[in-house]
């Protein structure tokens, strides 16, 4: 009763651990492994820095960004630099040599009236001499002006820039002179303003400017008052034609502002270093980049989710055909769950010891992952498993970097795992295992130094050889916990591979010495079988190595009753021959299963004893059917004289029993050649497909056809016509003589 209860509760649990949901946790799993052993090292660190203090150690950006402070300043210096832009005013000097001449006129005028006025004056008294009428003495007399007012006048007709710098002695000098002095005394005027004009003169040259007229009016041929008038006016006169351009001066600066190259902060740049004084401006860099901020940030979370899903994806996407048996479709994936989990927890683990001893984290034994993995799974997942392992480390062992990724010790991991499925090869046994590890080691102590190399830094002696011993321990410990860890897997899983066939193939092996010691000609039966079956597996892509070593075994169940099998009978009767058909067939029958029950006895996985079972399928034993029915009047049924089976499961299985059909029938030919060899090869196959041994397998035609071309060319290697030696053909001679 309880054991009905067990295989109930397990039949439940199978069929719970193979659904689909199972499948879809399994792969949630894997996602989880990557978070949890990855969120740690993308939150973003947070400072206890205080203005004022002294900085405890050096403290590295984490990102690259503009400081935005620094930059605004430089643009600032860069506008300030600029000198200020002028621009010529070609019509100032005409306007300051109109302006004289036209106080020149304006002195003109005031004399003309003047003189007019004078000479109105003179006919006036005239006439009132001339005239004895008293009331023309009573004629009103207009006053002519005096000096002041004549020099009021003439200061109102002239601008002020010019009226505020002659004085009145320049004005009363030249209303003064006489008419001609006046016309010679402009055109020196207008001449020495013009000369000095001609140049370019800022308003900060004007009063240098104005020193230059003086000899150029002091050369003339004036009276000396009149020259000294005239360098009062002329001085006066002269200003600024070079003028200041704002608009062109501000867009210099802008473009000086903008030809700015922005201050960066650079990703790894030391802020501030131990021990140095936190004044404003490193407060502010460190706010700058975040280390200062306690605000929540959610974007690191999203990138590590972002990435999470895709790695995930892209393992879905190779991992979606893993799968198992039908009783076991889910136990690779449940495999590569663990084993990739375990890999990451070894990558954690060892990256919280980088900070103790420098170039620790290179003893982390990452190929210990794609080494099971291929081992256990296969090539291909092992070589996807390499990149994810790289970029997960990448991430794993950012302790070192200001960057989230570092894609220095991810490379060393990538070509590490790597070099586990490489050197391992096809055949994965232990003496296998230890030679992967010994090649891991030495790629990862090469890498390791180009990685130094490269890097460029001041390494000691002591420093760039403990790192590369630290390599080269992690190939061994990577080989030494696979041969730790396989078992269990293999045990817990009940996994079959390559290294345990290998193991099973060793002649030593108790029940190999059993079959030959007892059934020599079964063993050798068995032998030439496994080499048949191998070639046609390894030709359709099937597992060869487990169709030998289930080849050694198929016959196992011979040892019961080795001297009823043909090639165990040597030089003795055929005891076939003295019982009946039908009690010849039960034994001839009941080998298959006879020795998967002793191969379940020794506990031999269940691929081989499947192959012990499976090999002969429900085919017919037609030498006891004909001979039963030459022996009895009754109609005997033709199944009573075949095996119960199963049919053929796998090619494995298939590709096997062909084999033992085709060298039993071989090895009963007299003479064998290549054509005849392929007739029979043909004909076995071709009736076995007729008689529906393969429609439970997964073997195609094609597949057939190819199986059939390689064994025949492996017979035709057994059985090749050799040379006879003269010795051999004289002792012909003579026993035919």
């Amino acid at each position: 009763m309880s054991l009905t209860y067990w295989q109930m509760l397990k039949k439940k649990w199978n069929a719970i651990e193979n659904s689909k949901i199972s499948r879809f946790l399994l792969y949630i799993c894997l996602a989880v492994a990557m978070i949890a052993t990855m969120l740690s090292n993308v939150i973003p660190n947070q400072l206890d820095v205080q203005l004022y203090t002294f900085a405890e150690e050096d403290i590295q950006s984490p990102i690259e960004i503009v400081n935005e402070k620094e930059t605004k300043e430089k643009k600032v210096k860069a506008a300030e630099a600029i000198e200020d832009e002028y621009r010529v005013n070609d019509n100032k000097a005409l306007n300051q040599i109109i302006t004289v001449e036209d106080m020149f006129a304006t002195i003109e005028e005031l004399q003309a009236e003047e003189e007019k006025h004078s000479q109105t004056e003179t006919e006036t008294n005239l006439e009132t001499t001339e005239s004895d009428d008293p009331t023309t003495e009573n004629i009103e007399k207009t006053p002519s002006k005096t000096i002041d007012e004549k020099i009021v006048f003439v200061r109102k007709s002239i601008p002020d820039f010019i009226d505020n710098e002659i004085s009145d002695q320049t004005i009363q000098t030249l209303i003064e002179a006489t008419e001609s002095e006046r016309s010679f005394s402009m055109e020196v005027a207008m001449s020495a303003i013009k000369n000095v004009m001609s140049q370019h003169i800022k308003v900060s040259q004007i009063e240098e400017k104005k020193k230059e007229v003086e000899p150029l009016i002091t050369s003339s041929s004036l009276p000396a008052d009149l020259k000294i008038a005239l360098i009062d006016l002329s001085s006066s006169a002269i200003t600024s034609n070079y003028i200041f351009d704002a608009e062109a001066t501000k867009k210099l600066q802008e473009e000086a502002a903008n030809n700015v190259e922005p201050v960066y902060i650079r990703e790894g740049q030391i802020i501030v270093k131990k021990g140095q004084f936190i004044n404003k401006d490193v407060l502010y860099q460190l706010e700058l980049v975040g280390l200062l901020d306690d605000d929540f940030s959610p974007y690191p979370y999203l990138g590590l989710g972002s990435l999470v899903l895709l790695m995930t994806a892209f393992l879905i996407y190779f991992l979606r055909e893993l799968n198992g048996e039908e009783d076991r479709e889910n136990t690779d994936l449940i495999i590569y769950v663990l084993l990739f989990s375990l890999t990451l927890v070894l990558m954690k683990i060892t990256s919280l010891l980088g900070g103790y001893y420098p170039g620790i984290m290179f003893i982390v034994p990452v190929a210990l992952g794609t080494m099971m993995i291929k081992m256990l799974i296969n090539e291909q997942t092992a070589i996807i498993s390499s990149i994810v392992f790289a970029i997960c480390g990448s991430l794993l062992f950012n302790e070192s970097t200001t960057s989230p990724f570092n894609f220095t010790f991810g490379t060393y991991i990538l070509v590490s795992s790597l070099a586990g499925v490489v050197f391992l090869g096809k055949r994965n046994v232990k003496g296998k295992i230890l030679k992967t590890g010994i090649s891991v080691a030495l790629v990862n102590a090469i890498i390791v130094f180009a990685i130094l190399a490269l890097s460029n830094g001041q390494y000691n002696l002591w420093n760039v050889s403990s790192q590369v011993a630290f390599a080269m321990l992690s190939g061994f410990l990577a080989a030494v916990l696979t041969l730790g860890l396989l078992p269990f897997f293999e045990a817990g899983f009940g996994i079959l591979t390559s290294m345990k066939l290998i193991e099973l193939s060793n002649p030593n092996h108790p029940l190999l010495r059993k079959l030959l010691m007892e059934t020599p000609g079964t063993y050798h039966h068995s032998v030439v079988v496994a080499n048949l079956s191998e070639a046609g597996c390894e030709a359709v892509g099937a597992n060869g190595l487990l169709a030998r070593v289930g080849s050694y075994y198929h016959d196992l169940g011979k040892t019961k009753r080795p001297h009823f099998f043909i090639e165990n009978q040597m030089n003795m009767e055929n005891p076939h021959d003295k019982i009946s058909p039908q009690l010849s067939k039960t034994i001839i029958i009941a080998h298959p299963y006879d020795g998967a029950e002793m191969l379940k006895e020794y506990h031999l996985p269940k691929e081989i004893i499947e192959i012990a079972e499976q090999h002969h399928g429900t085919t017919l034993l037609k030498y006891f059917y004909h001979r039963a029915l030459q022996q009895s009047d009754k109609n005997i049924e033709e199944s009573d004289f075949r095996y119960p089976g199963p049919k053929a499961q796998t090619r494995e299985s298939a590709i096997v029993g062909i084999a033992d059909a085709v060298e039993a029938a071989v090895r009963s030919m007299s003479k064998p050649t290549p054509v005849k060899i392929e007739s029979l090869v043909r004909k076995i196959i071709a009736e076995r497909l007729k008689d529906g041994q393969f429609n439970e397998c997964s073997i195609t035609l094609m597949e057939l056809e190819t199986v059939a071309k390689t064994i025949c060319e492996t017979l035709q290697g057994m059985f090749h016509q050799r040379i006879e030696y003269p010795e051999e053909i004289q002792k012909k001679k003579v026993s035919q003589a």
